[in-house]
């Protein structure tokens, strides 16, 4: 799986259903989508010339596509000269700009030439990948054009046996992260560019297959670029650059002379920088992604060390590893997430992340695990495969069926993925194919261990519940059986056999079925097991079931496994005195009872247990009774289908259509393999039954059966049915009146059904047979000219498909070999070593059916007698005087005329493959008939430069290849079939205009006849219209299923590598026949369905349309034929206001393949957007809707196309070829430039129509127009003409709401043209190169040796005055400086580069923003919205008055400065309405935003009257309505700039303190957020913090709500954004993390000043707390200090700088936060207190800090007064170790088992109870070699303290009860829940671990009949022990218990007795 470049293919989605018609195993294409190496391209062990191979891939192909073929195929030369002619014409195409459609025609046909297995040298293909590679990234593509490329980029990289990294091709990295910057750091990229960036996904997808071809050497290079950019100040930042690395560092070795570039040099500064983010789940699963890929991409480098943890040290592996843990997300305890909700601030970073689904996290996990593996695991107590065993072991109760959760799916998978990588890794190591250093390579030992840490817990997952992940169990079940059969089949059957037996529910058994049938092929080669198979086959027998289909299909699944691995033929010899099965059964019986005897833990090992003679004879035995098994068989099946419901009720992919579908699957291949005597006996079982019975709802079902037998041997069984079905068909028509009068309907009469069931089964018993039909050439047509004149009605339809069937059968290229051997071991006699023998792919010879002339001859005489008949039918039918009449009530006439066309399409679709498309096309007959030019491309339109064509797939295919077409063209027959067919289309013609004119409402009639349409214009050289191809794929991927194992190379069952054989030949035939050119017989079925596209009807037009639709993905250039007869439609029912013709011809021209065509085709392009424009005004509210859903995909229309593409011309010249093209290029270049002018010039034309239509059109229309009139006017070149601009300045103002808003958003376009214009010089060419002018922004260079840098940087910010320049990123210098940083000039110059085109705009807008103008605008912000979802602050409103006062700010407008302020006030009013403020925020947000990059002077004028203004409102006007938009107002002006630039907003919030006095407490928390906003926005740039937090945290205890909370995530946030590292250079960053330790730096080490203010703040709390009074109801300086703490805490626990606590966790806080729950006179702080208590287990603790917590933990738990805090303590214990599994050291590990073992004795019940579940959760989540000898420790310790504490006697009424009794019976209680908690802990191990039945006994013998507390404790706890063991309580009761327990024969069953009736109760 790994082989490839991480393509990771959803899993999940193959598991969601299977395709109809496929037999939809459970788990159709499972592996087929995990793993993404495609069988169909893999090499392996044949190659025609090995030397030529070695150039062109590096694992010569397993499977000889060519030589398998039954027709010679083209050589070598011949495929270079095809390849060569596409290059050219590429070259061609690039060179002259020609990229779309030239160069995409061109890529697809070089795809095209790929996927037929036709190879190039690797050279040759690195070439094309750099190619690619660099025009995906050329400036100035269409990124459509560029997401085509990108994937030829992928398609050429994907596979590694292609290209090796390194050595074939490597990829420059910079132009990729150039694009991925500016889509992620737009502040860093030029102006403006947005517009012309690519797709984010496109971009990604081309990361991940490019970033393994980066050169590892640039790594360092990389970090350098990279790392400047983090920062979790603006936390954004650091998603991105991690998101960055993960997919662009190529993790590859790097030479070891590379500086800094060793694992060991850099992955120290990762784990740094993963514990900067500590709480985020995307932080996790980026690096272990990244460690993952390194630990396969260093498995065979030698020069880095590699250990029993891989590359990684044991530090790294342990936290590793506790990621994973993090990651299962499994509760524990009462523990919320370890995750904190900071990965919803990742902002831009989302654009990064890898999609689930292709990438699951489970798959990183297994890879990072399975590379690390070796045998240095082995001897070692830390290493990576002990670490996967103790995390199963922990999480083991997770996988059982019972304990179902959100963790389930990932468990499943990473089992799955674990086993699939591993099996991979183990099968190429073996072959080879991976180089693995020796003592790096997996060993038999290593293997052995994986299994069985892998064992246990998939036959848990085996049982589940759900279908979805139940699936993942039963492949990771297949890949460890494979692995180690002797260990996983014991096991297996040992669970199989009473799950086959029924003795357990439902699911189990169909669990078992899919389990066997996984693992069949395996078994049927082992020794020993393969004696089991023939038991199981009858055993699964019973499962064939109508009442339950899941399970019928399950076990047929499993006997199609067995049958494609074993023959059925029974092997008992004469000679060796075995006659029959009764050995094999004694055998079988006494397996199955020594399974059960011993249980799950079963070892079996036949190799040594059973000789060879004796398995021979056990298997030879066991083999007898195959005829009995395959005649059962036969009789289930038919009364399984005697017991199927009515066909006709059936839905797709219902249980019965899979069920029906399924049996043919699973028979074939058991017919196939059946000895030639059981042949004989199941042909005469099922030749009987075809003739005795008619079972008509399973009609379908028993065909395809009956075709699978005849398939098999077609000799025997045609003569077996052909004669009988023959002879029944007459008897029914002569003696039962079948078929004898005409009938309408879609059901089938009674009377009929005996005859639809013969030629039902006759026409599936000529099809795929081959040959032999020719024997009964008489009979069949004599039967069919028989039926034709003796049959009406329904069955007819059933008669023209035996025709179809009888003529694909005669015309068709197919195998007919279905044998399990080759044809030397059949005739030998399969016998047992031929028990799963594999047939390798060299070895393969395919018997193929190729029509003879014999055949063909035949064909075409039915074919045309077919044709006649049916003609003359439909003649008569449209005659004056019909057979039937027209006017009949029961629709005969409509009947009969469909059934004479559905005569016809199957008729015409059973000889397609004869029908030569370059003679259907009509183009003249070519003698050599190969017609592969290699010339120019020439388009159908290129006379006409306006043609752009809509498609690269409307270039004609240049180049075709061998695919076996049968006849010569100078042959009769081929002249006789295409004039039939011509003839034929004539007809369809004139029907179409019959109905048309006669029968213009018979829907029927027309349904058919398009269907026919359809059929003669696509299938033409293949049945296209059956999708042959797809559905024999479809089949073959589910049948593989069960034998792909990851790592091989189709090691197939023989009849799947025949049906690969099979796909190729389809592939190829379908390649030459996927598009024609159009004949004019083309032209006119296509003009017949064009004008039946707009019908009155809507079921005609639905038809019609999907018709066409197909029609023209085949033709070339059908298109441009068929848009004007349905625009003109248009026309003419618009102007008749015909409703249902404009309805017929919308959905024609916008819902279907045409509007492509439309969007580009510039002839017809503008008519389109009238006649849309147009229908906005039909007054009809369905079309109105049709109208608004085109609009979406008609939303790029009249955009300009590509103008200029910018790419290095010498990397084209790699594929340049010999001949001089240059003529040829410039002629296509200089058309090119006129076909872009031309276009340019309509569109032009167009978009003034449509600005002048909208001055005076309704709103509805003038709406349409001013979208696409912005499309078609504003251009690069132009800006836009003046009546636009005027439509749009004037329109802002419009009264209609939905108008005002689309100019806005066309007047806002308007002002970034004009800007972008001018910054890029006027020239498009700066623009696609990012050359801007402007002298405002430049970089500063950063002092490389200055230990004080980040001290003077931070400096600068400390002032407001005197400032050199502005900094408005936040990551400069936070976690390492760059080389240089960008800056802003803080006095910048005015910008006055516009030339002329952009002043004129400008002068004209000018003028139009008059005084009046801006109060109009004004008045229309100040309106109230319509919905209250649209009351908020309005972005697109500001952008538009950010440019509105830009212009007027440099003096360019009518209104002027004053102007504005005196409407600004106006606006405002009084401010008592919220509507006020929302406008006035968003005048004044614009007016600051506008004027930052301004001249000073300019500047302060604004923000003199701004400013002010803003703050005065803050001040006094703020209320709850308001709040919102003045906040996002300030947001919007200081966010992502530099916090200098707003000095008057930042100096007066600066100022801000709390006054105590103040009863206002909104004013109060208001203006609090607005400080936390300010401080949050200007991130550690903000410098004034110092006063502010002296004063928040003099006030902690705050006497309103409101503010505390406010003030509580202020502390928290300075402390958040003080935080920063500032290493001088990447090579300080990465040297001081290596030096440190292997896992980097502490991140967030608390300074002593932040030590000291938490120590401070904790005594004041603690002096207030003794000075409250206790019992105290009304607040007090100790609750309301207490709340702000805990607010600042839990912002600071929840974010990433949590670690900075960990110190203080021991002291003060645990202590505290007791404290303060105990208040239980305050609810809201008891419960704040809890939360951020229960904060503190999950904060990830570094190596050895967790020592004083736990510590802390204990004495509270031991020593704390108050019950309720030593019950608290218990709560994290068990979470705290959880959480560090594999951190806890292991004297931590005992000090807790010790301290909860004693408070099993607590004085209070509660805090035992809790104890006791807290001990159960521990044992259960401990590693075994950890568990194994607590659990012994403890038995011991809690038996002796029960015989220690006997039952006090009891005492006489009326004495007081001794103190030491109370305390025995606590001391007797804690040792049964100590007792308990053991048992507690294994709820799901069946059986019973050795020690628990001991456990059990005792607690039943010694405890259960005390009174009170301690007997209702036992009697729980035993009566738990059964009810959680329901489901295997069968297997669990009979556990004996040792012998020292009340006698030798006490079982489990007796202790559960001993739980009395009442336990319950208990």
């Amino acid at each position: 799986m790994d082989e490839s470049l991480e393509a990771h293919p959803s899993v999940a989605a193959a598991f969601a259903a299977t395709p109809g018609g496929a037999p939809p195993l459970f788990l159709s294409s499972l592996l087929s989508s995990v793993d993404t190496i495609s069988r169909a391209t893999t090499p392996g062990l044949y190659s025609e010339d090995p030397h030529e191979d070695d150039k062109k891939r590096y694992r010569p192909r397993t499977f000889s596509y060519f030589r398998l073929l039954p027709f010679d195929v083209e050589d070598d030369p011949h495929r270079d000269l095809a390849l060569s002619g596409i290059l050219k014409n590429l070259y061609i195409s690039v060179m002259a700009e020609d990229l779309f459609p030239g160069a995409l025609h061109w890529t697809r046909e070089l795809q095209g030439w790929m996927n037929l297995k036709f190879e190039m040298t690797r050279e040759l293909r690195a070439r094309l990948a750099q190619l690619y590679y660099h025009l995906t990234l050329a400036p100035g593509l269409d990124s459509n054009t560029a997401d085509r490329f990108s994937k030829m980029v992928i398609i050429l990289t994907r596979k590694k046996h292609y290209l090796k990294p390194g050595e074939d091709l490597t990829l420059d990295w910079r132009p990729l992260w150039k694009e991925i910057k500016a889509l992620v750091f737009p502040s860093e990229a030029p102006a403006h560019q947005g517009s012309r960036r690519r797709q984010q996904k496109h971009l990604v997808k081309l990361c991940l297959h490019a970033n393994s071809y980066f050169d590892p050497a640039e790594r360092r290079a990389m970090l350098e670029e990279l790392l400047p950019y983090f920062s979790t100040s603006a936390m954004t930042n650091a998603y991105i650059v991690v998101g960055s690395l993960n997919i662009l560092i190529p993790t590859g070795a790097a030479p070891p002379s590379e500086p800094q570039s060793q694992p060991s040099d850099f992955v120290p500064t990762f784990f740094h920088l993963w514990s900067l983010m500590t709480r985020s789940k995307s932080f996790d699963v980026c690096f272990i992604d990244i460690f993952s890929r390194m630990a396969r991409d260093y498995l065979h480098c030698t020069h880095v060390p590699f250990s029993e943890h891989g590359i990684f040290t044991r530090e790294q592996s342990d936290l590793i590893f506790t990621a994973i843990l993090r990651l299962t997300e499994i509760p524990v305890g009462q523990a919320n997430s370890p995750y904190a909700s900071l990965d919803y601030a990742s902002g831009l970073g989302v654009f990064l992340e890898k999609d689930k689904k292709k990438h699951p996290v489970p798959y990183m996990i297994a890879r990072w695990i399975a590379h690390s593996l070796s045998p240095l695991c082995l001897g070692q107590e830390s290493s990576v495969l002990s670490s996967l065993e103790g995390l199963m072991e922990s999480i083991d109760t997770f996988f059982h069926p019972s304990n179902q959760g959100s963790w389930t799916s990932f468990l499943a998978q990473l089992t799955f993925f674990l086993t699939d990588i591993f099996v991979s890794r183990w099968n190429r190591e073996q072959s080879g194919e991976l180089d693995v250093p020796a003592q790096r390579r997996i060993t038999p030992e290593l293997k052995k261990r994986f299994v069985l840490a892998l064992k246990e817990v998939t036959f848990m997952g085996l049982f589940a519940k759900s279908s979805k992940v139940v699936n993942y169990y039963y492949s990771t079940l297949q890949g460890l059986t494979y692995l180690e059969p002797d260990l996983m089949l014991p096991g297996a059957l040992q669970r199989f056999y009473p799950s086959l037996q029924g003795l357990v529910e439902v699911h189990r058994t169909t669990s078992s079925l899919c389990g066997l049938q996984m693992i069949a092929n395996i078994m049927s080669k082992q020794k020993g097991f393969r004696c089991h198979i023939t038991a199981l086959l009858a055993l699964a027998l019973p499962g064939i079931d109508a009442n339950d289909l899941g399970k019928t299909q399950y076990t047929l699944n499993f006997i199609q496994s067995v049958a494609y691995s074993i023959p059925f033929v029974p092997l008992v010899h004469e000679t060796d005195g075995i006659h029959d099965t009764s050995l094999a059964m004694n055998w079988v019986q006494g397996e199955m009872e020594r399974m059960e005897r011993e249980g799950q833990d079963v070892k079996i090992n036949y190799a040594e247990e059973l000789t060879d003679e004796d398995e021979a004879s056990i298997l030879r035995s066991s083999t007898a009774g195959l005829g009995e098994f395959v005649l059962a068989l036969l009789g289930k099946v038919f009364a399984l289908l005697e017991n199927l419901p009515d066909a006709s009720h059936l839905r797709t992919g219902s249980p019965e259509d899979n069920v029906i579908n399924t049996l043919p699957a699973a028979l074939l291949p058991l017919f196939a393999s059946l000895s030639p005597e059981l042949f004989d006996m199941a042909l005469d079982k099922l030749a009987t039954f075809v003739s005795s019975h008619v079972v008509h709802q399973a009609r379908d079902a028993m065909a395809w059966i009956c075709n699978a037998l005849c398939k098999v041997n077609p000799e025997k069984t045609l003569k077996a049915f052909i004669p009988m079905l023959i002879v029944n068909i007459r008897n029914e028509i002569d003696y039962n009146g079948a078929a004898s009068d005409r009938s309408s309907g879609s059901e089938v009469l009674p009377r009929d059904r005996a005859l639809v069931w013969h030629v039902s089964m006759l026409s599936m018993c000529v099809v795929h047979v081959g040959g032999e039909v020719l024997k009964y050439k008489s009979e069949l047509f004599g039967i069919a000219q028989y039926m034709q004149e003796k049959c009406r009605g329904l069955p007819t339809i059933h008669i023209s498909n035996y025709i179809h069937h009888l003529l694909l059968n005669l015309t068709l290229t197919y195998p007919i070999d279905n044998a399990l051997y080759e044809p030397q071991v059949i005739s030998r006699g399969p016998d047992i070593h031929d028990w799963g023998r594999i047939t390798t792919p060299s070895e393969l010879t395919i018997k193929w059916h190729r029509p003879s002339k014999s055949e063909l001859v035949f064909a075409v005489e039915l074919f045309e007698s077919q044709v006649r008949d049916a003609s003359e039918r439909l003649v008569q039918l449209m005659s004056d005087d019909p057979p039937v009449s027209r006017k009949g009530k029961n629709k005969e006439w409509s009947d009969e005329l469909s059934r004479s066309l559905t005569a016809l399409r199957l008729v015409i679709s059973g000889v397609s493959t004869l029908f030569d498309p370059r003679h259907a096309s009509g183009e003249v007959d070519d003698p050599d008939g190969d017609g592969n030019d290699d010339g120019d491309v020439v388009m159908e339109e290129d006379d006409d430069p306006l043609a752009e064509v809509a498609d690269d797939e409307e270039l004609k295919r240049q180049f075709h290849y061998a695919a076996g077409y049968l006849l010569n063209y100078k042959d009769p027959i081929y002249t006789r079939i295409h004039e039939l067919r011509e003839d034929v289309g004539r007809l369809l013609s004139r029907t179409h205009s019959f109905l048309n004119a006669n029968q213009e409402d018979d829907v029927a009639c027309f349904t058919s006849l398009y269907a026919t349409y359809r059929t003669w214009i696509t299938d033409v050289g293949i049945e296209r219209s059956a999708h042959p191809l797809e559905r024999l794929v479809r089949l073959y991927k589910a049948d593989i299923s069960p034998f792909k194992i990851s790592g091989l190379r189709k090691i197939y069952p023989r009849p799947l590598l025949v049906k690969r054989a099979d796909a190729y030949h389809l592939q190829r035939v379908k390649y030459n026949s996927a598009y024609r050119k159009k004949s004019e017989l083309d032209k006119r079925l296509l003009l017949d369905l064009a004008q039946s596209c707009t019908s009155s009807y809507a079921d005609v037009r639905r038809v019609a349309q999907t018709a066409q639709d197909s029609s023209l993905k085949v033709l070339i250039g059908g298109r441009p034929l068929v848009i004007p007869v349905v625009m003109e439609t248009l026309r003419k029912a618009l102007d008749a206001n015909d409703h249902d013709h404009i309805k017929g011809a919308m959905y024609t021209l916008l819902f279907t393949t045409l509007l492509k065509t439309l969007m580009r085709d510039w002839r017809f392009a503008p008519e389109l957007m009238r006649l849309y424009i147009e229908t906005a005004g039909v007054d009809k509210t369905s079309i109105q809707n049709l109208g608004s859903t085109a609009l979406y995909p008609l939303l790029d229309f009249g955009k300009a196309f590509e103008r200029m593409i910018i790419f290095d011309r010498s990397i084209v010249e790699t594929i340049r070829p010999a001949e001089d093209c240059s003529e040829v290029i410039n002629r296509r270049h200089e058309f090119i430039k006129e076909r872009r002018t031309k276009v340019e010039e309509k569109k032009a034309e167009l978009g003034l129509e449509l600005t002048n239509k909208a001055k005076v059109s309704h709103w509805k229309i003038a709406n349409r127009c001013a979208i696409f009139a912005l499309n078609l006017s504003l251009r690069f070149e132009t800006l836009a003409n003046p009546e636009f601009i005027d439509l749009v300045a004037r329109g802002t103002n419009d009264p209609h709401p939905g108008l005002r808003s689309n100019f806005l958003s066309a007047f806002s376009a308007i002002f970034i043209l004009i800007d972008m214009r001018a910054v890029y010089k006027h020239q498009f060419k700066n623009f696609l190169l990012e050359i801007e002018c402007g002298d405002n922004k430049f970089e500063v260079s950063v002092p490389s040796n200055d230990p004080q840098v980040t001290e003077k940087f931070l400096a600068q910010f400390e002032k407001f005055d005197g400032v050199d320049y502005f900094v408005d990123s936040d990551h400069p210098g936070w976690l390492v400086w760059g080389k240089k940083f960008k800056a802003s000039k803080a006095n910048p110059k005015p910008f006055l580069a516009y030339d002329d085109v952009e002043t004129a705009v400008r002068e004209q807008i000018g003028k139009i923003l008059t005084k009046d103008w801006f109060k109009t605008c004004f008045e229309y912000l100040k309106q109230e919205p319509r919905d209250s979802g649209a009351d908020r602050f309005r972005m697109q409103n500001l952008m538009l008055l950010m440019n509105v006062f830009d212009l007027m700010v440099y003096g360019k407008t009518v209104a002027t400065f004053d102007d504005i302020v005196d409407l600004i006030k106006d606006v405002y009013g009084d401010g008592s309405d919220k509507h006020q403020h929302r406008a006035t925020a968003e005048i004044i947000g614009a007016l600051l935003s506008c004027s930052t990059d301004d001249p000073r002077d300019y500047r302060d004028r604004v923000w003199g009257f701004a400013a002010p203004l803003m703050l005065k409102i803050i001040a006094d006007d703020l209320t709850p309505d308001n709040l919102q938009y003045w906040m996002t107002c300030l947001h919007l002006v200081v966010d992502a700039k530099d916090p200098r630039r707003s000095k008057e907003l930042l100096e007066a919030l600066s100022a801000f303190r709390l006054d105590m006095n103040s009863n206002a407490a909104f004013k109060e928390s208001s203006k609090v957020q607005l400080v936390e906003f300010i401080i949050n926005d200007a991130g550690w740039h903000f410098r004034h913090e110092k006063p502010i937090l002296e004063d928040f945290l003099l006030h902690i205890d705050h006497p309103y709500k409101s503010v505390r909370e406010s003030i509580g995530r202020v502390i928290a946030t300075i402390y958040r954004t003080r935080y920063h590292e500032s290493f001088l250079n990447v090579s300080a960053l990465l040297e001081q993390n290596r030096a440190e330790s292997s896992i980097g730096i502490r991140a967030y080490k608390p300074s002593d000043e932040f030590s000291a203010t938490i120590h401070d703040v904790f005594a004041r709390l603690e002096k207030w707390r003794h000075e409250r009074t206790p019992g105290q109801q009304t607040p007090s300086s100790y609750t309301s200090g207490s709340k702000t703490v805990l607010v600042w805490l839990d912002s600071m626990l929840s974010s990433q700088e949590c670690i900075q606590l960990v110190p203080f966790f021991p002291d003060p806080f645990i202590d505290q936060l007791l404290h303060m729950m105990d208040v239980k006179e305050d609810p809201e702080l008891m419960r704040l207190a809890y939360h951020v208590y229960r904060h503190l287990p999950n904060i990830p603790f570094r190596y050895g800090e967790d020592t004083a917590f736990i510590a802390a933990l204990i004495r509270i738990g031991k020593t704390a007064s108050s019950w309720h805090q030593r019950l608290r303590a218990l709560v994290n214990m068990q979470v705290v170790y959880f959480r560090r599994l594999f951190l806890t050291q292991p004297e931590q590990r005992q000090i807790l088992f010790e301290a909860v073992g004693d408070m099993l004795a607590d004085a209070q019940l509660e805090v035992r109870d809790c104890a006791s579940a807290t001990l159960a959760g521990m044992i259960r989540c401990s590693p075994a070699s950890i568990r194994n000898p607590i659990i012994h420790q403890l038995k011991d310790r809690f038996e002796l303290q029960l015989k220690q504490n006997p039952m006090p006697k009891r005492k006489v009424p009326g004495t007081d009860t001794p103190v030491d009794t109370q305390k025995q019976v606590i001391r007797r209680h804690a040792a049964v829940l100590g007792l308990g908690a053991l048992i507690e802990a294994f709820p799901y191990a069946t059986p019973p671990p050795s020690w628990m039945p001991e456990v059990l006994a005792h607690l039943a013998s010694h405890a259960a009949s005390d009174a009170g507390v301690v007997g209702k404790a036992t009697k729980t706890i035993l009566a738990e022990f059964k009810k959680t063991r329901q489901d295997s309580w069968g297997v669990d009761q009979k556990v004996r218990l040792p012998p020292s327990n009340r006698g030798p024969t006490l079982v489990l069953t007796d202790v559960s007795s001993i739980s009395p009736a009442n336990s319950s109760k208990t």
